[in-house]
Protein backbone atom coordinates (compact mmCIF):
# COMPACT_ATOMS: atom_id res chain seq x y z
CA UNK A 1 0.00 0.00 0.00
CA UNK A 2 1.44 3.35 -1.06
CA UNK A 3 1.24 6.43 1.12
CA UNK A 4 -1.43 9.04 0.49
CA UNK A 5 -0.44 12.62 -0.48
CA UNK A 6 -1.56 13.70 3.01
CA UNK A 7 0.76 11.17 4.68
CA UNK A 8 3.68 12.23 2.48
CA UNK A 9 3.06 15.88 3.35
CA UNK A 10 2.88 15.03 7.06
CA UNK A 11 6.22 13.22 6.82
CA UNK A 12 7.80 16.22 5.06
CA UNK A 13 6.52 18.60 7.74
CA UNK A 14 6.86 16.58 10.95
CA UNK A 15 9.64 14.17 9.96
CA UNK A 16 7.97 10.93 11.02
CA UNK A 17 5.03 8.60 10.41
CA UNK A 18 3.63 5.79 12.57
CA UNK A 19 1.78 2.71 11.28
CA UNK A 20 0.23 0.95 14.30
CA UNK A 21 0.23 -2.88 14.29
CA UNK A 22 1.28 -3.06 10.63
CA UNK A 23 2.88 -6.48 11.24
CA UNK A 24 0.57 -8.81 13.16
CA UNK A 25 -0.66 -12.34 13.82
CA UNK A 26 1.54 -15.30 12.86
CA UNK A 27 4.08 -13.05 11.13
CA UNK A 28 4.63 -11.02 14.26
CA UNK A 29 4.87 -14.17 16.38
CA UNK A 30 7.46 -15.64 14.00
CA UNK A 31 9.70 -12.59 14.17
CA UNK A 32 9.32 -12.35 17.93
CA UNK A 33 10.45 -15.99 18.15
CA UNK A 34 13.60 -15.25 16.13
CA UNK A 35 14.53 -12.43 18.48
CA UNK A 36 13.83 -14.64 21.50
CA UNK A 37 16.43 -17.05 20.11
CA UNK A 38 18.97 -14.24 19.66
CA UNK A 39 18.49 -13.04 23.22
CA UNK A 40 18.87 -16.59 24.53
CA UNK A 41 22.18 -16.98 22.67
CA UNK A 42 23.53 -13.90 24.45
CA UNK A 43 22.92 -15.08 27.99
CA UNK A 44 26.20 -16.99 28.29
CA UNK A 45 28.35 -14.24 26.75
CA UNK A 46 31.01 -12.67 28.93
CA UNK A 47 32.12 -10.03 26.41
CA UNK A 48 30.72 -8.32 23.33
CA UNK A 49 31.38 -10.39 20.21
CA UNK A 50 30.15 -11.10 16.69
CA UNK A 51 27.74 -8.16 16.51
CA UNK A 52 26.42 -8.80 20.02
CA UNK A 53 26.98 -5.78 22.27
CA UNK A 54 26.54 -6.23 26.01
CA UNK A 55 24.96 -3.46 28.08
CA UNK A 56 27.37 -1.16 29.95
CA UNK A 57 27.08 -0.69 33.70
CA UNK A 58 27.31 2.67 35.50
CA UNK A 59 31.08 2.63 34.93
CA UNK A 60 30.73 1.87 31.23
CA UNK A 61 31.86 -1.75 31.64
CA UNK A 62 29.93 -4.55 29.83
CA UNK A 63 27.61 -6.64 31.99
CA UNK A 64 28.04 -10.40 31.22
CA UNK A 65 24.93 -11.98 29.72
CA UNK A 66 22.97 -8.71 29.49
CA UNK A 67 22.37 -7.90 25.84
CA UNK A 68 22.28 -4.24 24.82
CA UNK A 69 21.95 -4.64 21.04
CA UNK A 70 22.93 -6.69 18.03
CA UNK A 71 24.61 -4.59 15.35
CA UNK A 72 24.24 -6.04 11.87
CA UNK A 73 21.37 -8.25 12.98
CA UNK A 74 20.52 -9.14 9.37
CA UNK A 75 24.07 -10.46 9.01
CA UNK A 76 23.96 -12.34 12.31
CA UNK A 77 20.64 -13.98 11.37
CA UNK A 78 19.46 -13.71 7.75
CA UNK A 79 15.88 -14.55 8.76
CA UNK A 80 15.55 -10.97 10.00
CA UNK A 81 15.87 -9.78 6.39
CA UNK A 82 12.36 -11.17 5.83
CA UNK A 83 11.10 -8.45 8.17
CA UNK A 84 13.09 -5.76 6.36
CA UNK A 85 11.54 -7.03 3.09
CA UNK A 86 7.91 -7.03 4.23
CA UNK A 87 5.87 -5.64 1.32
CA UNK A 88 3.69 -3.53 3.60
CA UNK A 89 6.83 -1.71 4.78
CA UNK A 90 8.57 -1.43 1.40
CA UNK A 91 5.48 -0.11 -0.39
CA UNK A 92 5.30 2.77 2.07
CA UNK A 93 9.06 3.41 2.00
CA UNK A 94 8.99 3.55 -1.80
CA UNK A 95 6.45 6.38 -1.63
CA UNK A 96 9.03 8.50 0.18
CA UNK A 97 12.40 7.64 -1.38
CA UNK A 98 11.74 5.72 -4.60
CA UNK A 99 11.19 2.17 -5.86
CA UNK A 100 14.73 0.72 -5.71
CA UNK A 101 15.53 0.16 -2.04
CA UNK A 102 18.44 -1.02 0.05
CA UNK A 103 18.50 -1.43 3.83
CA UNK A 104 21.63 -0.90 5.91
CA UNK A 105 22.76 -0.48 9.51
CA UNK A 106 20.42 -3.16 10.85
CA UNK A 107 20.10 -3.35 14.64
CA UNK A 108 18.08 -5.16 17.29
CA UNK A 109 17.49 -3.72 20.75
CA UNK A 110 15.89 -6.18 23.22
CA UNK A 111 15.31 -3.50 25.90
CA UNK A 112 15.61 -6.01 28.71
CA UNK A 113 13.75 -5.36 31.94
CA UNK A 114 14.68 -2.82 34.60
CA UNK A 115 17.11 -0.21 33.40
CA UNK A 116 17.82 -1.13 29.79
CA UNK A 117 18.63 1.70 27.39
CA UNK A 118 18.88 1.86 23.62
CA UNK A 119 19.82 5.40 22.57
CA UNK A 120 20.04 8.97 23.80
CA UNK A 121 19.00 11.97 21.73
CA UNK A 122 20.69 12.02 18.33
CA UNK A 123 20.31 12.28 14.56
CA UNK A 124 21.05 9.11 12.62
CA UNK A 125 22.80 10.97 9.80
CA UNK A 126 25.45 12.12 12.28
CA UNK A 127 26.77 8.56 12.19
CA UNK A 128 26.52 8.23 8.41
CA UNK A 129 28.63 11.16 7.22
CA UNK A 130 25.74 12.81 5.36
CA UNK A 131 22.70 15.01 5.87
CA UNK A 132 20.80 13.50 2.93
CA UNK A 133 17.01 13.57 3.21
CA UNK A 134 16.97 10.35 1.17
CA UNK A 135 17.94 8.28 4.23
CA UNK A 136 14.73 6.90 5.76
CA UNK A 137 15.12 5.47 9.25
CA UNK A 138 12.74 2.73 10.33
CA UNK A 139 11.95 1.35 13.77
CA UNK A 140 9.76 -1.72 14.24
CA UNK A 141 8.28 -2.45 17.66
CA UNK A 142 7.73 -6.18 18.14
CA UNK A 143 6.05 -5.63 21.51
CA UNK A 144 3.69 -3.06 22.98
CA UNK A 145 5.75 0.00 23.83
CA UNK A 146 5.08 2.86 26.24
CA UNK A 147 7.02 5.24 28.48
CA UNK A 148 7.63 2.55 31.08
CA UNK A 149 9.39 0.08 28.77
CA UNK A 150 11.30 2.67 26.76
CA UNK A 151 9.29 4.23 23.94
CA UNK A 152 10.74 6.24 21.08
CA UNK A 153 10.68 10.02 21.45
CA UNK A 154 10.92 12.48 18.57
CA UNK A 155 11.10 16.25 18.13
CA UNK A 156 8.65 16.97 15.28
CA UNK A 157 10.01 19.22 12.55
CA UNK A 158 13.60 19.09 13.82
CA UNK A 159 14.73 17.60 10.50
CA UNK A 160 13.76 20.57 8.36
CA UNK A 161 16.89 22.70 8.81
CA UNK A 162 19.03 20.02 7.19
CA UNK A 163 21.71 20.79 9.79
CA UNK A 164 23.31 18.26 12.10
CA UNK A 165 23.61 19.14 15.79
CA UNK A 166 26.79 18.79 17.82
CA UNK A 167 26.98 15.29 19.33
CA UNK A 168 29.17 14.41 22.34
CA UNK A 169 30.20 11.04 23.79
CA UNK A 170 28.03 9.68 26.59
CA UNK A 171 29.23 8.09 29.81
CA UNK A 172 28.17 5.32 32.18
CA UNK A 173 25.13 3.42 30.89
CA UNK A 174 25.12 5.76 27.87
CA UNK A 175 28.80 5.22 27.01
CA UNK A 176 27.87 3.37 23.81
CA UNK A 177 27.19 6.46 21.65
CA UNK A 178 27.26 10.17 20.95
CA UNK A 179 24.28 12.26 21.99
CA UNK A 180 22.70 15.72 21.77
CA UNK A 181 21.18 18.01 24.40
CA UNK A 182 17.51 18.56 23.52
CA UNK A 183 14.68 20.75 24.79
CA UNK A 184 12.47 17.83 25.86
CA UNK A 185 9.41 20.05 26.20
CA UNK A 186 9.10 19.71 22.42
CA UNK A 187 9.35 15.90 22.48
CA UNK A 188 6.53 13.55 21.48
CA UNK A 189 6.25 10.00 22.89
CA UNK A 190 5.59 7.25 20.33
CA UNK A 191 3.35 4.89 22.30
CA UNK A 192 2.26 1.95 20.19
CA UNK A 193 1.02 -1.67 20.04
CA UNK A 194 3.23 -4.57 18.99
CA UNK A 195 3.92 -4.79 15.26
CA UNK A 196 4.07 -1.01 14.82
CA UNK A 197 6.37 0.47 12.17
CA UNK A 198 7.71 4.02 12.51
CA UNK A 199 9.43 5.89 9.68
CA UNK A 200 11.46 9.00 10.43
CA UNK A 201 13.95 11.23 8.69
CA UNK A 202 17.57 10.42 9.49
CA UNK A 203 17.91 14.16 10.23
CA UNK A 204 15.17 14.05 12.90
CA UNK A 205 16.18 14.44 16.55
CA UNK A 206 15.04 11.33 18.38
CA UNK A 207 15.92 9.07 21.30
CA UNK A 208 14.36 6.51 23.60
CA UNK A 209 13.46 6.39 27.26
CA UNK A 210 15.03 3.69 29.49
CA UNK A 211 13.05 0.57 30.31
CA UNK A 212 11.98 0.93 33.95
CA UNK A 213 9.37 -1.84 33.77
CA UNK A 214 9.33 -5.61 34.17
CA UNK A 215 8.47 -6.01 30.46
CA UNK A 216 10.86 -6.29 27.53
CA UNK A 217 10.51 -3.90 24.60
CA UNK A 218 11.90 -5.72 21.53
CA UNK A 219 12.56 -3.42 18.57
CA UNK A 220 14.62 -3.21 15.42
CA UNK A 221 16.11 -0.10 13.87
CA UNK A 222 17.51 0.26 10.35
CA UNK A 223 17.62 2.58 7.39
CA UNK A 224 16.17 2.41 3.89
CA UNK A 225 17.96 4.26 1.10
CA UNK A 226 17.64 4.39 -2.68
CA UNK A 227 19.90 1.87 -4.39
CA UNK A 228 21.74 4.69 -6.19
CA UNK A 229 22.66 6.57 -2.99
CA UNK A 230 26.35 5.91 -2.52
CA UNK A 231 27.22 6.59 1.10
CA UNK A 232 31.00 6.55 1.41
CA UNK A 233 31.00 4.55 4.66
CA UNK A 234 28.29 2.13 3.52
CA UNK A 235 28.92 1.37 -0.19
CA UNK A 236 26.59 -0.93 -2.05
CA UNK A 237 28.42 -4.21 -2.59
CA UNK A 238 31.22 -3.15 -0.26
CA UNK A 239 29.49 -3.04 3.11
CA UNK A 240 28.32 -6.32 4.55
CA UNK A 241 25.25 -4.92 6.30
CA UNK A 242 23.80 -3.20 3.21
CA UNK A 243 21.19 -5.39 1.50
CA UNK A 244 19.10 -4.97 -1.65
CA UNK A 245 15.49 -5.35 -0.59
CA UNK A 246 13.63 -4.15 -3.69
CA UNK A 247 14.69 -3.56 -7.28
CA UNK A 248 18.14 -4.06 -8.71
Amino acid sequence: MSLSPLEIERYREEGYLMFPALIRGKKLARYKGIFDELVERSRSMQTSEGGYSLAPDENGKPVPGRLHKIQGVCVVDERVLDLAREEAILDRAASLIGPDLDVFGTKFFPMLVRGATSTGWHQDNHYFGTNSDRVLSCAIYLEETDRENGCLQVVPGSHRTGDLAEHTFGSGVMAHGEWVDVDESRAVDIICPGGTVVFFSANLLHGALPNTSDRTGYRTAWHYIPGDLNLAMFPRGGYRDRHIVRGK
